[in-house]
């Protein structure tokens, strides 16, 4: 069975600010984990950025999108 991806443009807002919080609340651990000394791979710390980066980038773009139709129905 082919393994589909989940993108973030695919995901609704809900879903999306769901997980964004989820991921600062991971790197918040991991963080933890790398100033106690107990983090093994380092890894995962520049995943949970950058998964961090693609929530934030696509709602970014949903509220820039939401703005412009906006604009366009006072035009």
């Amino acid at each position: 069975m082919p393994k589909t991806t989940t993108t973030a443009s695919d995901l609704d807002t809900a879903t999306i600010v769901e997980r964004l919080a989820e991921e600062k609340d991971r790197l918040f651990k991991l963080r933890i984990q790398s100033a106690t000394g107990t983090l093994e791979n380092t890894a995962g710390l520049r995943t949970a950025r950058k998964e961090i980066a693609r929530y934030e980038t696509e709602l970014r773009a949903r509220e820039i999108e939401a703005a412009e139709a906006l604009a366009q129905e006072k035009s």
